[in-house]
């Protein structure tokens, strides 16, 4: 018989891929949640997770059951909101997703007209990567997300949102930097650091590097923005990122813009939510706020950037 309470603690060691944090959110401690996963391994004779460099990976195996745990307690939630009557606005959070970058510089300009209208709702923000936070919805740990497009799902709705430009970066004192323009070719010459490649931005830029039958010294892949500033400030290194991100750094002159002859990366941004699945009140309203407020306030604060449309589409 299927045991709830190892199932909960599976499902939560899945989804953080961390026994410590699990423990937190099971107000239990670690060592208890490792001997409940070891039953519940025991239990079905399968192993749900593997170490690889110390780092907590699923089985095959522990993926089919998260996805299907996952489901259980969203319907958990739901039934507990029912039972409790949290279906008055001001008591339900918002749960939304978005990628690290947009969670820092984007977010914020969404988030602040919309937190000053409904001063009572909770945000419960979630990061990660454009795929992993798209994967996020059919987990249902989020409600809605706010991520560029890595791959196509038909199991999610789409929604056009805006465009980010994506840039080339370097030191003000790169070689790169004395050119007024370059050719895309050109860097092949040099080391860069590229974003995770579940991102959208590795996406578009990799698209135009392969049609071109061009070759990148990448020094590493990441998603810590404060890795790729310090080491393109500090060296000959190069990278892509979306312009919003190191704007700082560009007013303040320790970076700078390069620009790529006949090439403009631009990055559509979406919302994104679960087809033929019922949104809760809050993110359902977080729509219709998108939709009447958010536009008009980007261009009452001078937002907008003037050399990029952005674009917000009808929700």
């Amino acid at each position: 018989m299927l045991n709830l309470h190892q199932l909960r603690c599976f499902y939560e060691v899945a989804k953080n891929l961390n026994f410590s944090r699990a423990a937190d959110n099971l107000f239990i401690s670690q060592p208890a949640v490792s001997a409940q996963i070891k039953l519940f391994e025991e239990s079905f004779n399968l192993k749900v997770f593997s170490r690889v460099k110390g780092e907590i990976h699923l089985t095959e195996e522990g993926e089919k059951i998260f996805t299907y745990a996952s489901r259980i307690f969203e319907l958990e939630r739901q039934l507990e909101n029912k039972i409790n009557g949290i279906h008055k606005f001001k008591k339900i959070s918002l749960r939304i997703g978005t990628t690290k970058t947009y969670a820092r510089f984007l977010m914020p300009i969404i988030l602040k007209p919309f937190l000053d209208a409904f001063p009572e709702v909770t945000i419960d923000l979630d990061e990660g990567s454009s795929l992993n936070i798209s994967n996020s919805l059919i987990n249902f740990r989020n409600s809605l997300t706010i991520i560029s497009k890595v791959e196509e799902n038909s199991d999610l709705i789409f929604r056009p949102l805006m465009f980010e430009k994506v840039v080339l970066i370097a030191s003000p004192t790169h070689p790169l930097s004395k050119k007024t323009g370059i050719l895309l070719k050109e860097i092949e010459n040099w080391p860069i650091i590229m974003k995770e490649s579940g991102s959208g931005t590795y996406k578009i830029v990799m698209k135009s590097i392969s049609k071109n039958g061009l070759n990148l010294n990448i020094f590493a892949k990441t998603s810590n923005m404060d890795f790729i500033k310090e080491h393109v400030k500090n060296g000959q290194i190069i990278s892509f990122v979306v312009k919003a991100s190191v704007k700082k750094e560009i007013d303040e002159g320790s970076l700078i813009v390069i620009p790529i002859k006949n090439h403009k990366f631009l990055l559509d941004i979406y919302i994104v939510y679960l087809r033929n699945y019922e949104l809760p009140q809050a993110s359902k309203i977080f729509l219709e706020h998108i939709d009447e407020y958010i536009q008009p306030w980007l261009e009452d604060n001078s937002i907008v950037d003037p050399n990029v449309k952005t674009v917000f589409h009808s929700i």
